[in-house]
């Protein structure tokens, strides 16, 4: 029998984001040193969810990180955390890739965790990261290797995900796997 709530699903979804375990394994700031991040960079931070990525990555570089995010509560968390530790270059953003207030090829780096496979198709939604990002700008992605009895969960292989990337017009410059079954795509921007 099959019941659930979203309430609880977003509850389990921050503590999972925020979880020790998921520090041990992976840090924000072991991310941001293996990806080509320059001081004066720009950020947008696609799938925000609790900041994991945004706040360690506002400490790092002079420009704005844009944190976008569907969830308004999780943009709430975001802005808590920036105010707490008096970081001032977060700009929290509700909605999906049209509801930025950005110009195309306005940004440096897209950091995308966790949340490219939920979206269905693709292709347009890397279409746009494509314009929104600078003329040499990455696309770093973070997913899951779907398990091979997962069933349901809609993951995506890093075969697949490079796949749609290459069509998108990047270029996977590194591929990284710094925990089990967690793959990391860098992509630049080709044309």
């Amino acid at each position: 029998m099959m019941h659930h709530s979203h309430g609880k699903h977003s509850k389990g979804k921050v503590s999972y984001l925020e979880s020790p375990e998921r520090r041990k394994e992976f840090s924000p700031e072991q991310l941001l040193n293996m990806i080509p991040l320059k001081e004066t960079d720009s950020m947008l931070d696609f799938g925000a969810g609790t900041g994991y990525f945004s706040i360690p990555a506002a400490k790092r570089i002079k420009g704005n990180v844009y944190a976008l995010d569907i969830d308004a509560a999780m943009l709430e968390i975001i802005n808590e955390k920036a105010l707490k530790e008096q970081v001032t270059n977060v700009v929290t953003v509700q909605g999906s890739m049209e509801a930025l207030p950005l110009e195309d090829g306005s940004i440096d780096i897209i950091i995308a965790s966790l949340v490219l496979h939920e979206i269905q198709p693709l292709a347009p939604q890397l279409q746009q990261m494509k314009n929104v990002l600078k003329k040499e700008g990455y696309l770093i992605c973070l997913e899951l290797e779907p398990k091979v009895s997962a069933g349901k969960a809609p993951r995506i292989t890093l075969e697949g995900m490079e796949r749609e990337m290459n069509e998108a017009g990047f270029k996977v410059t590194e591929k990284f796997f710094p925990a089990e079954s967690l793959y990391m795509l860098v992509a630049q921007k080709t044309e």
